[in-house]
């Protein structure tokens, strides 16, 4: 469990040092664009006052408390489902780095309202419109370990 804690608390930290660094080292203001490595990396920075692709960005004030609950309820059912289930470190890791997402973008909507995002990528002549944070590529890389390195094994029957 301590391996999921470590996890958390880094992903959670790497998270708040970036949006710290975008808006006040950097200084950017919803509507800034900074070019890192055109298309593939640009910083545009905007709030997201919803979840994933601006869903629910539309929604009244309640949801935004929502939200903040919803995260921390399931950071807890994930840490306490992964203390009975799971024991690979890198599985611990993927817990981990779902929590310390989930909790630093929960950060944002109590602290601003909505969650900051700066990172938007693009590719091979996709124009990606959406921006995220690292905050959303740790829960996502978090859920992929989860599923890529399951525990239990996907059982077949193979009869």
């Amino acid at each position: 469990m301590q391996r999921l804690f470590v996890t958390a608390v880094l992903a959670f930290g790497i998270d708040q040092l970036s949006k710290y660094y975008v808006m006040r080292v950097l200084g950017m203001v919803e509507g800034d664009r900074i070019d890192i490595v055109p298309p593939l990396l640009v910083f545009k920075f905007g709030w997201n006052p919803g979840i994933n692709f601006g869903l629910f960005s539309d929604s009244p004030e309640v949801m935004r408390w929502v939200l903040i609950v919803l995260a921390f309820g399931i950071s807890a059912l994930l840490v306490i489902w992964a203390k009975r289930t799971l024991k690979r470190t890198i599985t611990l890791m993927g817990a981990g780095l779902i929590v310390g997402g989930a909790l630093a973008n929960a950060l944002d909507r109590v602290i601003y309202g909505a969650v900051a995002d700066f990172l938007n990528m693009s590719c091979c002549g996709i124009n990606n419109p959406y921006i995220f944070n690292i905050a959303d590529i740790f829960i996502f890389a978090g859920a992929f370990l989860l599923v890529a390195f399951d525990d239990h094994g996907l059982k077949t029957n193979a009869s």
